[in-house]
């Protein structure tokens, strides 16, 4: 029997395979191109959304009804019966917030939303792996897990709890009005951020949907400024641009950079065996840089649909200039310089460590930063390679704590010693970061091994010995002190 052809490698999706011809074209997987042609149409149709259904011409109800039928239409072309997942979590979810007790309802969302998403990651990766469909409709579940999560503990602070025992961040957010059924799925399945994200608050949302959206950024942000209502009304045009400047730059990148170096390499017989050392480090950082650009392309694109639809507007900065970051995912340019490995984490998928800290660091009693950790890497799913990178991370990060309080002050008395160790620790973090999420990439659990075999676990054994050998000096606990305090002074329920 002949064997099947590769391209047909590209026809295994349950979504729509009227692109197929173009996928064996361009000889990328047709739910790729789904994804990408879903994105572009979003694109269009919120520039549409934003002049022909702009509040001052449309009703709220039709500009969440146009906004969720759309939604539901490119989750259906991007996953076919696949999307069922998403539109029963969403009601058993919906169900939940109408009958559920307001001192419940966040744990009975959450432990629903969670569960459902893990039994979707388990019987995918594990179940269905090996069969004929391959699509990835994970990610649309986990953008409507964060979602249906944020509003859950969101409405239980405003109906469910005083508002003294809230964090002015909780006050701001608190949602005192449960939402309709059509404001509930609007929130949820959007056409801007139902396939690629990203997260956001729901008060945001309905304030962009009933066109109060920038003047309330503009209050929020420039509250002790009165000349704020001369300022022209802001316009997302310039900001759309750019993003897709770099969307277009990050698609360059990932059809050519990528494909010359994909994470295969890091298994090869040549890298594993033949090459040395300080070789395999650098080729590890350019294979994880070469990883980089697929995320940049998804996270811009998506950032520039809710954009070009008018949302997103975050207030203006110090110079006076519009700013149309409130649902960025990622900033390129501290990542690509960041000194920290906190820094780089700040600065990559922002809406999800946002995320990661409202419904989690900030609320339980106990063990925030462990309890974060286990949610992130439940929530990201149940590939072996996604445990070890938050496992490495975890030491990584205390090493890098460490290390920093007490060496840094060492090195700022002048500009030249501050230089040096600005240097230093951008490469450090830059090879450290590469080394912790290569099994992120990488997925299973035997190329994980055999990269850290070939490379000495090299980094677990530095940060076990400095957080085992080098004391944190006291000045720097004491600083910490005081923040340690207040949060947990914050965290209830």
């Amino acid at each position: 029997m002949a064997t099947e052809p590769p391209s047909s490698l590209s026809y295994r999706t349950t979504g729509s395979t009227c692109l197929h011809p173009l996928s064996q074209l361009l000889g990328i997987p047709l739910d790729q191109v789904n994804f990408v042609a879903s994105q572009l149409v979003a694109l269009f149709a919120a520039f549409w959304f934003r002049i022909y259904l702009s509040p001052g011409k449309t009703s709220p109800e039709s500009r969440h009804a146009f906004a969720t039928i759309f939604g539901i239409y490119f989750v259906i072309f991007c996953f076919g019966w696949y999307s069922i997942h998403l539109f029963v979590l969403v009601l058993m979810c919906y169900g939940i917030m109408v009958t559920a007790s307001i001192s419940n309802i966040h744990r009975y969302s959450f432990f629903v939303a969670m569960g459902y998403l893990t039994i979707c990651h388990i019987s995918r990766i594990y179940i269905f792996h090996y069969g004929i469909l391959t699509t990835d409709f994970s990610g649309p579940l986990m953008i409507v897990t964060q979602k249906i999560t944020t509003l859950a503990f969101q409405i239980h602070d405003g109906l469910g709890r005083r508002a003294e025992d809230l964090s002015a961040e909780q006050h701001r957010l608190a949602v005192k009005v449960k939402p309709s059924f059509l404001e509930y799925l609007s929130y949820l399945l959007n056409f801007m951020s139902v396939i690629a994200g990203p997260c956001n608050n729901f008060k945001d949302y309905i304030a962009f949907i009933e066109g109060r959206h920038t003047h309330m950024k503009l209050l929020e942000v420039n509250r002790k400024q009165k000349d704020f209502h001369s300022l022209p009304e802001p316009s997302p045009t310039g900001a759309v641009i750019r993003k897709l400047c770099m969307t277009l730059v990050s698609l360059l990148l990932f059809l050519t950079l990528t494909k010359t170096f994909p994470v295969t390499c890091l298994v090869d017989d040549w890298f594993v065996h033949k090459a040395n050392f300080l070789t395999r480090l650098c080729y590890l950082y350019v294979v994880m840089q070469a990883s980089k650009p697929k995320y940049y392309f998804a996270w811009t694109l998506a950032d520039a649909v809710n954009n070009a639809a008018g949302f997103g507007f975050s207030g203006v900065d110090k110079n006076g200039n519009f700013c149309w970051d409130l649902l960025s995912n990622l900033n390129i340019w501290k990542i690509e310089t960041a000194t920290s490995f906190k820094m780089y984490l700040e600065n990559w998928n922002i809406q999800t460590a946002t995320w990661l800290k409202r419904v989690c660091y900030e609320r339980v009693p106990w063990y925030p930063t462990v309890l974060t950790f286990i949610l992130s890497a439940l929530w990201h799913g149940v590939y072996p390679g996604y445990y070890f990178t938050f496992l490495t991370g975890t030491l990584v990060t205390l090493a890098a704590r460490t290390v920093r309080n007490n060496y840094r002050h060492y090195f700022i008395s002048s500009k030249a010693l501050k230089f040096v160790y600005d240097f230093v620790t951008w490469a450090v973090t830059q090879l450290a970061v590469s080394y912790t999420v290569a099994p992120f990439v990488m997925l299973a659990v035997e190329p994980t091994i055999s990269l850290y075999k070939s490379m000495y676990f090299y980094l677990h054994i530095i940060s076990l010995l400095i957080i085992l050998f080098l004391p944190i000096r006291p000045q720097a606990h004491i600083q910490r002190q005081p923040q340690t305090l207040n949060s947990v002074k914050n965290k209830t329920d």
